[in-house]
């Protein structure tokens, strides 16, 4: 059986060097802080983490793919510098049936070393092409070192995490919770309110899928699809930070349906919850079939942002107001998730 150890992949980003490799990744092509793509970044991890899942799959099943199920929280730690290169340290964690967990450590190295974020992937192994491809039954990895078994435990966790937080959103607010949606919507009855109203920062975009962004056959890289849930995102932010919104965590992002070419895809966005300095934003992809017969939610995403200043100090953002039942199922499930990871103001 193979360790973990056996299915390390490393990939490296060279923006020291290469400047027109650096000028596609940059925000602005001058000089300021945080001046990477985010958004290209979540594209390169997507292919980071497949390509180090299809390493371990093809050496049972050489003709067998992998695609993304689910990307896990994301926090970034650091903003890059776009003085040095980057690098990209994934290892599979554990091995299900027919799925896999990539952990992928994101670094600059130099002095110090800068720990951009770390993140991590389930794959799902299958095999044939279209309507015909099935799963993928996967021999386990062998955990002899204790570092692996404790990883492999963390990923069995958060696994069993994902499915408490979905089971949460489903249970009715807590006292202190509801005193809270309370008092957001008793704000909007004073006379002379004028706070933003949640249904109103939305941002949306329509766009076909088309040969070049395949990658699996006959299915579009997933890649691609959340660099741009992310863009059209961070647009969406902009609408209540006063200042600048960078990123601060990716919360969650699942893939529900895979998306064909021709598909017509529809991406909404809207900002759902605030908090401090604080701006999440959920991000939905709805595919519809190009003979119109099919429509289905492909990816959900929530990112957080953080709203700060010219040198990167986080600054205060307005509150947002649900006024409705579904915008306060939002509000709080963003409120559960950024509690769940921590996230402070």
């Amino acid at each position: 059986m193979i360790r973990p150890i056996n299915t390390s992949f490393t990939k490296i980003l060279h923006i020291a060097s290469d400047e027109e490799l650096r000028r596609r990744f940059m925000i602005l092509d001058e000089s300021i802080k945080a001046n990477m793509r985010f958004g290209l970044l979540l594209e390169v991890l997507d292919k980071v983490a497949e390509e180090a899942a299809l390493s371990y799959v093809n050496r049972y099943f050489p003709e067998a793919r992998v695609v993304t199920a689910a990307i896990d929280n994301i926090a970034v730690r650091n903003v890059t510098d776009m003085s040095r290169d980057v690098h990209f340290y994934a290892r599979i964690n554990h091995v299900g049936r027919s799925s896999l967990e990539i952990g992928i450590r994101v670094e600059q190295p130099g002095n110090p070393t800068h720990h951009i974020a770390s993140c991590y992937f389930t794959m799902v192994a299958r095999s044939g092409v279209g309507e015909d491809a099935t799963s993928v039954v996967l021999p386990g990895l062998e955990y002899t070192e204790e570092i692996e078994k404790q990883r492999a435990a963390k990923a069995l966790k958060r696994r069993e995490e994902y499915k408490q937080q979905q089971a949460l959103l489903h249970e009715p607010p807590s006292r202190e919770e509801f005193e809270m949606l309370a008092g957001l919507h008793k704000a909007q009855d004073e006379p002379g309110f004028n706070g933003l109203l949640a249904g109103q920062l939305t941002a949306g975009a329509w766009e076909r899928m088309y040969p070049e962004q395949e990658n699996v056959p006959k299915k579009i890289f997933g890649g691609y699809l959340i660099r741009r849930a992310y863009e059209l995102a961070s647009i969406c932010s902009e609408q209540v930070a006063p200042n600048r919104p960078i990123p601060s965590a990716v919360n969650r992002i699942n893939f529900f349906h895979p998306v064909r070419m021709g598909d017509k895809l529809h991406y909404t966005t809207r900002v759902v919850y605030t908090s401090g300095s604080l701006i999440c934003v959920e991000a939905n992809i709805e595919r519809i079939s190009r003979d119109r017969t099919t429509k289905a939610l492909s990816n959900s995403c929530l990112f957080t942002f953080v709203n700060v200043d010219d040198e990167l100090k986080p600054q205060p953002v307005p509150v947002v107001y649900p006024s409705n039942y579904s915008e306060d199922a939002r509000y709080l499930a963003a409120h559960r998730s950024c509690l769940s990871m921590h996230m402070h103001p």
